[in-house]
């Protein structure tokens, strides 16, 4: 379940500014322009420095986020300005093709997309099937499982209550949990919102996943963060967490008296209008339609439907939503700043900016390696340099389940690829349309393991590839 330095004066070199800019605390606010389009907005953040190579220089700074308010009310709020056209490149059909061509070769039973531009659905469809013993299509009301794109939920709905002024992003975590313990005395009392929700908690990478994996509970493992070796003080480096991280749910409960998955429904699955989308294992099981998840088989390794695993469903602010192609256009077009009324514009701003440096993300996959110059983690989401464009990103991995996020700032784009099976072929999605969208001209399969002909396709369908002739185009193989 699964980040930008060159160009980046206004994310990945912020990042060291940002973190003494965010040492102030509520009263006062850095001017940051929204990077959705909007008017300049107070949008502070939880800076720190990370150890070894996990943060900037700016190092022993502990900071507090602004609490980013709307000073007006979403129907008064000016009209976001319209978005640039996208390149002739970025063929939304295309795109498709190369969907429907994966779950036709059996790379993955079943997969979702939704691609949103300027708050508007450009692409909201299933492809394959929920089940290969029980196959029905997937459509666009098919609901997956989220995994670690949860995340960015629990991100803002944090942002919501810190909105409404009953939480700072600097309020302690020993203020609503003051028997949580960690295993150094009084480092627990350091540990803040931000903290939990940018991975600076001090613990190692993932600490208890193993036994979450185990069928341990999630309060039995709470307890026993207690006796975990620190790698670092709280609010000082990164580590990706997942039991850690759901300690912000404890933090709902007790500043709302109301459950966290009650409150995400209710504050932003409702609103949203994510008629679809549920948090927990029985929420997916009683979905009208669902996609069953799938592993490898024995022999020739062909697609087993498994039940679904429970375990990471224990830790709902990590990993607890579940949602269809359509709710995830929603949340799209919510994300890119087109639904005030239910997420402020300065709360984005703040929800998106990056608090801490990840540099092994660029590491991490072939299209990461080339195209990312800098990575960093903000509230729920990670955030990269994707060859000098602001990226906002996460990915996310269950058992029988997988996904990737990507909104564009400065495209004003929003894409979600969702499958049920263990493959990484359907990664190669991401990248591919984002090479595009930015204006970049790789092959049509540079990221993608699949035979796909873009001149023939284009051919078959009559229509002209971007950027070419009628006579090329007549002149394509069929």
């Amino acid at each position: 379940m699964k980040d930008e330095a060159n160009r980046l004066p206004r994310i990945g070199g912020r990042l060291g500014a940002l973190a003494f800019l965010l040492t102030l605390t509520l009263g006062s606010a850095a001017q940051t322009t929204l990077p959705w389009g909007g008017d300049t907005v107070a949008a502070t953040g939880t800076g720190g420095d990370a150890a070894s190579t996990d943060t900037p220089a700016a190092a022993t700074q502990a900071a507090t986020l602004q609490p980013a308010v709307a000073t007006t009310p979403a129907a008064r709020q000016p009209a976001k300005p319209a978005a640039p056209p996208l390149p002739a490149e970025f063929d939304v059909q295309m795109f498709e093709a190369m969907a429907q061509q994966i779950v036709a070769n059996q790379r993955v039973p079943g997969l979702a997309m939704a691609i949103v531009h300027d708050g508007e659905v450009l692409s909201a469809r299933g492809y394959g099937i929920t089940d290969v013993s029980d196959a029905e299509p997937v459509d666009a009301h098919t609901v997956f499982r989220l995994a670690s794109l949860s995340k960015g939920f629990a991100g803002t709905m944090a942002g919501l209550l810190v909105n409404d002024g009953r939480l700072r992003w600097d309020s302690k975590l020993t203020d609503y949990m003051p028997e949580f313990q960690l295993s150094q005395p009084g480092a627990a009392s350091q540990i803040t919102v931000a903290d939990l929700l940018s991975h600076r908690v001090g613990l190692s990478h993932n600490a208890f996943d193993r036994d979450l994996e185990r069928y341990v509970d999630y309060r039995t493992l709470t307890r026993r963060l207690a006796s975990a070796p620190l790698k670092c003080q709280p609010g000082t480096c990164y580590a990706y967490q997942n039991v850690a991280f759901s300690l912000i749910g404890d933090i709902v409960f007790a500043t709302t008296g109301d459950f966290y998955s009650q409150e995400v429904r209710s504050r932003l699955l409702k609103p949203l209008g994510m008629n679809d989308a549920s948090l927990g294992l029985e929420g997916i099981e009683s979905s009208a339609r669902w996609a069953k998840p799938h592993v490898r088989g024995r022999g020739r390794g062909g697609w087993v439907s498994v039940m679904p695993k429970p375990t990471y469903y224990e830790v709902a602010p990590a990993a607890g939503v579940n949602a269809s192609a359509s709710d995830m256009a929603q949340w799209l077009i919510a994300q890119t700043g087109h639904r005030p009324d239910v997420i402020p514009a300065p709360l984005l701003a703040t929800l998106h900016q990056p608090l801490v440096d990840t540099p092994y993300q660029t590491r991490s996959s072939s299209w990461r390696r080339a195209r990312l110059d800098s990575a960093g983690y903000a509230l729920g989401w990670r955030v990269y340099d994707y060859s000098g464009t602001p990226l906002v990103y996460h990915a996310g991995a269950v058992q029988g389940y997988r996904g990737m996020i990507a909104l564009l700032p400065e495209q004003d784009l929003g894409i979600v690829v969702l499958w049920n099976g263990e493959s990484s072929v359907p990664t190669g999605l991401l990248p591919t349309m984002l090479d595009r969208a930015v204006g970049i001209r790789s092959s049509a399969t540079a990221w993608l393991d699949i035979d796909f002909d873009q001149q023939t396709w284009y051919a078959r369908q009559g229509r002209n590839p971007p950027g070419s002739s009628s006579a090329e185009a007549t002149a394509a193989p069929y």
